[in-house]
């Protein structure tokens, strides 16, 4: 889910609701769940290690998702479905996020989120219960174009798979605001750097309101994050203001380019506000191949998050597509 423009992004306080709500239990659904924790950059990350009951090794999984999530929320829902279709998946919170370490805290930093795959994969490499000639990336969300780029320069990843995704890049984000509202709104976070720069507190914003300021405003994000349906103790409802400017500038598209041979699955909802279906078939377009999409009817962005049949077609696509190709 992508945040509101950054010209909108003032200097307003952050709404009264609670930073977080009493989170759930791991997605749990079959298989062994297991606690991990690994390292990269100094930074320690916190994941979750799931792992089918039958014989392996198993193909593997590394997995990343919306922007502000966690892993107990978006990630970890299809983790543990695709865990129970026979994969090791690993859900874990990038840096800065969740229970990992990292600062300054909820701060998108897309280059650190590479590392952060990097490392997941070297981890599940490790592992005896994955198979590390068969590992695939699959994004959700923003999550799709952060694994699409992973993907596409990482030779130990076989496969990718991008469910509702953002596949950002300056050019649409320029096209969409146009040349001189894009450099406005680059402009707007001059202030607030400079003084991050100089010593000064983090600029934050809430990360979901129903109304007024956020950086994913509306009542579509709210009904997903600001309720019990998204529910995380690790979730908090804050992002750092320099974490729009990440989004706007970050070309994530580009790993479409340069994915083949790699076989590539793009699965998308008919009707998205947040992440467009014109996107995703940009994405799709830009894949020589092996590849595949498929159209889900789906009305909102959220739908791919936790409604059913939604899930369950984007998880059967998903894992019929590995099924083929790792």
């Amino acid at each position: 889910m992508l945040p509101a423009p950054a010209g909108q992004a003032g200097a307003g306080s952050h709404d009264a609701r609670p930073r977080s709500l009493p989170g759930r239990e791991p997605y749990r659904l079959g298989g062994v769940i297991e606690r991990v924790e690994f390292d990269v950059d100094g930074v320690r990350l916190v994941g979750d290690l799931r792992v089918p009951a039958t014989a392996g090794p198993h193909p593997a999984l590394v997995l990343t998702g919306p922007f502000t999530g966690t892993r107990d929320q978006v990630t970890g829902l299809y983790a543990a479905r695709l865990a129970e279709a026979g994969y090791v998946t690993l859900a874990f919170d990038h840096r800065n996020w969740g229970e990992s370490g990292g600062t300054p805290r909820c701060h998108e930093d897309a280059q650190g989120k590479l590392h952060d795959l990097r490392a997941a994969v070297s981890l599940l490499r490790s592992r005896p219960e994955a198979d590390g000639g068969r590992i695939g990336a699959v994004g959700i969300c923003l999550g799709a174009g952060y694994a699409l780029r992973f993907a596409a320069f990482d030779p130990r990843v076989k496969a990718f798979a991008g469910i509702a995704g953002a596949y950002n890049n300056p050019y649409g984000m320029r096209a969409g605001m146009s040349p001189g509202g894009y450099q406005d709104a680059l402009a707007s976070f001059t202030e607030a750097l400079e003084r991050q720069d100089r010593g000064g507190e983090v600029a934050y914003l809430p990360a979901v309101a129903a109304e007024g300021e956020a950086a994913m405003p509306g009542d579509e994000p709210f009904a997903y994050y600001g309720t019990e349906r998204g529910a995380s103790a690790h979730w908090r409802n804050e992002v750092t203001r320099a974490s729009v400017r990440e989004l706007i500038t970050v070309d994530n598209m580009t790993g479409a380019d340069f994915l083949s041979p790699k076989p590539g699955l793009i699965v998308h909802g008919v009707v998205d506000r947040f992440c467009s279906p014109e996107g995703a078939e940009e994405a799709y377009k830009r894949m020589d191949g092996p590849k595949k999409i498929v159209w889900l009817d789906a009305r909102l962005h959220i739908d791919l998050y936790d409604t059913e049949p939604h899930v369950t077609q984007a998880v059967e696509a998903t894992a019929a597509f590995f099924g083929e190709h790792l």
